[in-house]
């Protein structure tokens, strides 16, 4: 039930987000820049500090568990795929940008391809957030309350870009981008996984998430980001996932400790033991 509510939760802020740009004070505070660099160095942040971490494990589950069966660039898999989705988030944007400035700034762009081709890949990745948080739930609620206001902050960004590109069928590309998170959540609810393949696209979600937001942030863009905010927003972040992991750390050893009986060593062997055992076992399964 947790999951259904984070949907509907990110599916809203699509919605909202839009409506709440499109007021005066609203759109006033989106415009200080600094409140979307600060949300883009929350999101950068996750992926760094979350993402990648969890990403690396299964990166060497899967490299041990296919080790001598031939499998080609097994040690690089996972980190091939969060390029490739960057490099395909990048053309798209480059596509809307060079149809943009040949249209000149100011000009509504016409519901073409480019259009469609865009909103088609920003649905997919809307319903891929929607999709992994199912796998979320199951590792537990602070997992899941943090990928939710992450991705909801992500949203905001994505939101905002997009509102960026003209007022033609906004209502159009909000309920399309609810209506991909919302049905990403029901296919994850219906249709299992495993491990291997929720691996691949947290690879997916990863380079997502880099290169939307971090495309008003780089140098050069003329989107005006903003250095401190961002630093801050990162750092923040960052240090509230540190802390958070830690005090699940900590409980998890103090349970271990209160059921084994066994000194510190002793129950970091038996964790990496079950952490590798079971990513080994999702996945040759």
């Amino acid at each position: 039930m947790g999951g259904f509510f984070a949907a509907c939760i990110l599916a809203g802020t699509y919605l909202c987000g839009g409506r709440l740009r499109s007021r005066e004070a609203a759109h006033e505070f989106w415009e200080r820049g600094r409140w979307i660099s600060a949300a883009a160095g929350v999101s950068v942040a996750y992926v760094f500090v979350d993402v990648l971490p969890e990403l690396g494990a299964h990166q060497q589950a899967f490299a041990a568990a296919t080790e001598g069966a031939g499998v080609l660039f097994a040690e690089q898999r996972m980190y091939a795929l969060a390029l490739a989705s960057f490099v395909v988030f990048y053309g798209l944007d480059h596509m809307v940008l060079s149809r943009r400035a040949q249209a000149g700034e100011g000009t509504e762009p016409e519901l073409d391809r480019v259009f469609w081709l865009h909103m088609t890949g920003f649905a997919l990745y809307s319903g891929l957030i929607g999709y992994l948080l199912v796998e979320r739930e199951e590792k537990g609620w602070l997992a899941l309350a943090a990928y939710t206001f992450v991705m909801a902050v992500h949203f905001l960004i994505i939101g905002h870009s997009l509102a960026e590109e003209g007022q033609k069928a906004r209502w159009l590309r909000r309920w399309l981008l609810a209506s991909s998170v919302l049905g990403g959540w029901v296919l994850g609810s219906t249709v299992e996984l495993s491990e291997t393949t929720f691996a691949r696209l947290f690879a997916v979600l990863a380079g997502g998430v880099v290169i939307t937001s971090l495309r008003h942030e780089l140098p050069g863009s003329s989107k005006r980001g903003r250095f401190w905010p961002f630093c801050f927003g990162a750092a923040a972040f960052a240090l509230a996932l540190l802390a958070t992991e830690a005090a699940a750390n900590i409980a998890w050893l103090a349970n271990q400790n209160c059921y084994y009986g066994g000194g510190d060593e002793e129950v970091s062997s038996m964790r990496r033991h079950r952490d590798f055992t079971n990513s080994s076992r999702s996945i040759v399964r």
